[in-house]
């Protein structure tokens, strides 16, 4: 019996090996699709964030300056010394704890809890209150709280139907009038999160609770609230991103007045690039935003992390 011949090299299986794409190859024609938008995510997202870091370090200005001269740390040293800055980053903070995490975080959630008993009708009247004021643009909810919070406005005429004293709330207690106007213009998000979070408890936890004979307040607090611990970390860290860079709501009701009693960073840094036309300085206040920005996402992500582990 005569034996095979053993097949000539280059034939057969060799051919089709040597041309198959090898997994470099396979790897970027897989991400080929995603070019176009890495390509726009560099142009409108990295490019303007690059172009923010070089102006920081930069003298400048928009008017009266011959040419623009490399500063070094000189924007940041003098926003350390500047009572103003100083100023704009407490009451950035304020209004980020007042209106974000304790405000909206906190209605949002209430708010949620109540609509899981409350009737259809009434939970479709609440939640088209609540989404009308967010999917408002942010100047028009600027100028709505302005009427109402404003020395003749709805907030007053109210207090005077009921015989309460009134005052101007835009005078005397600017920061807290802007908090509650992003608290009504922004809880609409945290119901919504929440809403979907709690409809996604398993409703075995609850009865077994309810069972052992946990009252309303204990189930949310012992059962509800441990479930939904994620969603609430993610919440905080979205609307608390979206509060730092409220610019317009502020704008439109007390263009960070009276004095600076109401100026947060981006009305700080809008003032000091457009108006003093300090771009230099102007854009370090930028940076120094988006770090607390970034700051912030680190400590929210970290207790992510362990919530899962």
């Amino acid at each position: 019996m005569t034996a095979l011949a053993p097949a000539p090299h280059g034939t057969g299986a060799g051919r089709r090996s040597r041309g198959a794409p090898t997994p470099v190859v396979r790897s970027l024609l897989r991400g080929l699709p995603t070019v176009p938008a890495v390509v726009l995510l560099a142009v409108f997202l990295a490019g303007p964030i690059a172009y923010c870091v070089y102006y920081a370090f930069t003298d400048m200005q928009l008017t009266g300056a011959s040419g623009t001269h490399f500063a070094g740390l000189d924007n940041f040293t003098r926003a350390l010394k500047d009572t103003d800055f100083l100023n704009a980053m407490w009451l950035t903070l304020v209004f980020v704890v007042g209106s974000a995490v304790v405000g909206q975080n906190t209605l949002g959630l209430a708010l949620a809890v109540l609509m899981q008993k409350a009737t259809k009708p009434v939970r479709a009247v609440v939640n088209g209150v609540v989404i009308a004021a967010w999917v408002l643009p942010e100047v028009v909810a600027g100028y709505l709280m302005y009427a109402f919070f404003y020395n003749e406005g709805s907030l007053n005429s109210l207090l005077d139907a009921l015989h309460l004293p009134d005052q101007n709330w835009l005078y005397t207690m600017p920061i807290l009038a802007v908090c509650l106007a992003n608290v009504w213009r922004g809880t609409a998000f945290s119901l919504m999160v929440f809403t979907a979070a709690i409809s996604d408890v398993p409703q075995e936890l609850v009865e077994a609770a309810e069972m052992d004979g946990a009252g309303p307040w204990q189930r949310l607090w012992r059962v509800v609230l441990p479930v939904i611990r994620p969603s609430i970390l993610t919440n905080l860290m979205l609307i608390t991103l979206q509060t730092l860079s409220v610019f317009g709501l502020i704008y439109t009701m007390t263009r960070g007045g009276p004095g600076n009693k109401s100026e947060t960073l981006p009305i700080f840094m809008y003032q000091q690039a457009f108006q003093n036309s300090l771009i230099g300085y102007g854009t370090a206040i930028a940076l120094v935003l988006l770090v607390v920005g970034a700051l912030f996402s680190v400590v929210y992500i970290r207790l992510l992390k362990l919530e899962e582990d």
